[in-house]
Order: C-alpha cells, then sequence, then structure tokens
C-alpha cells in the first residue's frame, strides 16, 4: 500500500514538476510582461489560466511562481535537516551538561512563534532569496533534532559502538563513520516531510508581505497579488495558485509519509500470552 501510495505522489510530483520547468520552453510569454488591455481576462484557448490584474499570462506566471517556492522549499529544508541531524548527533554523543543545554535550547526555539520570528528575520533582508531560506530553516531545525538525538541515543548503547570507544575511537570518528549514516534514513524522510511545510510557511510570508518581491513570483505572492482581482470576479487568480500549492504540498506529504513507511517499516509488536 506505501509503494503504490509512493508511486501516485510521485507521478503528481513529475507533472507539477514538468509543467514548472518546461512551460517556458514551449511559450515566448514573459511571465513579467504587462499587458493592461487584456487584464483580468477569465480563462480561454489563448490565456489557459486566464490573467491577472497587470495582463501577465497566469499559466506561466504560475509555472515560475512554483520553480520560486520549489527553490526556497528545498533549501529551506536540506538547512534545517542538515542542523537538525548535527545538533542531534553531537547532543547524543556528547551527553551530559552538552545534550541537556542544547535540548533548553531546543525548546526555547520551539516556543517561540515560528512565523513571528521568521518575519523578523525576513525583515532584516526584505525581498532576499536567502533571507527566507534562512528564516524558514532557523526555525524548523528543532523537530529533525530531537527524532535524530532520540535514535542517536539508542544508537549509543549499541555493542559495536562500545567496542569502538574500548578502542580508542574519537568523537568524531564514532560521528563520521556510525551515527550520521545510521540516521541518514531518518534525515532523508525529514527533508521530504518539510517541503511542504517549507512551501505553506513561503507562501505565508510572501501573502503578508514580507517574502518575496512581486518581480520573483512565487505561490504567496500570487496568493496576496490575487485578493484584489477577486473582489471584481477574477475567481481563477485566487483558485489557480492555491489548486496548485494545495496538489503540490500534498502530493509530497503523501509521498514522504509512503517513504517513511518504505524506509523505516514499524517495529513489529510481542503478543503476550
Amino acid at each position: 500500500m506505501a509503494e503504490r501510495r509512493w508511486w501516485i505522489a510521485v507521478a503528481v510530483l513529475a507533472v507539477v514538476a514538468a509543467y514548472a520547468l518546461f512551460v517556458p520552453w514551449f511559450t515566448d510569454i514573459d511571465d513579467r510582461l504587462t499587458d493592461f488591455a487584456v487584464a483580468r481576462q477569465a480563462p480561454s484557448g489563448q490565456h489557459w489560466f486566464g490573467t491577472d490584474a497587470a495582463g501577465r499570462d497566469l499559466f506561466v506566471r504560475i509555472a515560475a511562481a512554483i520553480r520560486v517556492s520549489l527553490l526556497v522549499a528545498i533549501g529551506s529544508a536540506l538547512l534545517a535537516t542538515v542542523l537538525g541531524t548535527l545538533v542531534g548527533t553531537l547532543a547524543a554523543l556528547a551527553g551530559g551538561w552538552t545534550d541537556r543545554l542544547v535540548m533548553r535550547v531546543a525548546d526555547t526555539t520551539n516556543a517561540l512563534p515560528h512565523l513571528l520570528l521568521g518575519i523578523v528575520i525576513v525583515a532584516l533582508f526584505r525581498g532576499s532569496v536567502p533571507a527566507v531560506v534562512l528564516s524558514i530553516g532557523l526555525t524548523h531545525w528543532v523537530q529533525v533534532a530531537r527524532v535524530v538525538r532520540a535514535e542517536a541515543l539508542s544508537l549509543r548503547e549499541r555493542e559495536y559502538l562500545s567496542a569502538a570507544r574500548l578502542a580508542g575511537a574519537s568523537r568524531g570518528h564514532l560521528l563520521l563513520r556510525h551515527l550520521l549514516p545510521a540516521v541518514a534514513p531518518q534525515a532523508v524522510i525529514a527533508v521530504v516531510l518539510l517541503l511542504p511545510h517549507a512551501v505553506w510557511h513561503e507562501s505565508t510570508l510572501s501573502f503578508l508581505g514580507f517574502g518575496l518581491p512581486p518581480h520573483a513570483p512565487s505561490l504567496g505572492t500570487l496568493l496576496a497579488e490575487a485578493r484584489g482581482s477577486l473582489l471584481l470576479g477574477g475567481w481563477w487568480t485566487l483558485a489557480f495558485p492555491a489548486g496548485v500549492l494545495v496538489v503540490a504540498t500534498v502530493a509530497v506529504a503523501v509521498a514522504g509519509s509512503a517513504l517513511r513507511a518504505l524506509l523505516i517499516p514499524p517495529k513489529p509488536t510481542k503478543v503476550v500470552s
């Protein structure tokens, strides 16, 4: 069942990715080109997704927005996963007061409102893609660190690690040769599961006006621009960006859930007679 859901989700993501990547190859329409003579036109054979308030073709503009949103999401998910994996494994390996201190920092970070903290970070570098990536990555590493730390703590007591310590292996050797390879499946799953959350987080920041500028369209900026057109009956300016956002994030979430079931099968439960 998990394998079937995985292939369905991958197929949907492949269609979305093909749409985002290949639209520029098959059309000569510039997504930044404005033409007020065709502003707010409903979907038609000439403009499949209609046009926005500035007369820009939404079919092409949404493809560009997907590329930007996925770039931000992948970058922030990788940053959060790398940071969380390193923090979790180092805390488990060090133990003692270092582990307690790291976990208190993680608890403090998790207690802060992620959106508010992201707005503060992005506000320092308004309209910058690296700032958006940094804001999402620095607010979403905690859960990864906790999962990886729990896995590393269980691995730390294994016999082969105890033997390596008795043989004089350094902490760096234990980290690079044993702990990090062992928690790699958890890290891969964390990247996939963080992607939809990162897309929604970036969309929220851009919708509120703290994310990317309009000339670098993301799904969030398109949704923000749709507010004015929606009041004038331009339902397509909201429906198509929102539909693509929901389809892409649900497909990634399903793929991540299926990947977790494939890489980390549930442990068998003991039946007590």
